[in-house]
Formats: structure tokens, C-alpha cells, sequence
């Protein structure tokens, strides 16, 4: 069964890997997430190494169809945001195949 890994167990393993008290961790987690997503924001991107990285693509507007009725709707232009993980988080996800 998958489990999630939630912001109070990044907390938990921050804290007791650092060896800062509860509130140091939350600061250190709540500064590196908004630095990300600041400078995905700003910079329509973040690169991290042996991680991935994040982009913002522009989508054009297109003509979609509503699954359930078949009938033709107009989407909307938009931005959304992509992840593309690097090759060293493709093989550690490779090696976990059970």
C-alpha cells in the first residue's frame, strides 16, 4: 500500500537528521518551499540537481469534449506547471520496482 509523505513527516525527518528543535524545522521547510515557489513563479522555473525540474508552459486555447455528454467546449489559454525528474530520481525510482 502507498503511503504519502506529508509536511509533518519532512518536519520530523528535518529535525531529528539536523538536530533542530521542532520550530527551527518548520521555519527551514516553510523557507525552502516558498524560495521554490518563488522562483517557479518568477523565473517560470527551477532546476534542482538530481532531482528535476520545474517549468511553466504556456498552453494555447483548444477545442475539448466533456467525457460524460460528447459535447465540444472551448478550453481556455493557460499556464501550468510541468516536472521533468532527472535521470539519477528516474533510476532510484527504477530499483524500487517490486
Amino acid at each position: 500500500m502507498a503511503t504519502t509523505l506529508t509536511r509533518a513527516d519532512l518536519l520530523e525527518a528535518i529535525s531529528r537528521e539536523l538536530k533542530l528543535p521542532r520550530h527551527q524545522a518548520t521555519h527551514f521547510l516553510e523557507f525552502f518551499i516558498e524560495t521554490m515557489v518563488d522562483a517557479i513563479a518568477k523565473e517560470e522555473g527551477l532546476k534542482i540537481a538530481s532531482f528535476g525540474s520545474f517549468k511553466v508552459r504556456q498552453k494555447s486555447r483548444r477545442i475539448g469534449r466533456n467525457p460524460k455528454t460528447g459535447k465540444e467546449a472551448v478550453i481556455t489559454p493557460r499556464r501550468v506547471l510541468s516536472f521533468n525528474p532527472s535521470l539519477y530520481l528516474r533510476k532510484r525510482v527504477q530499483l524500487r520496482k517490486s
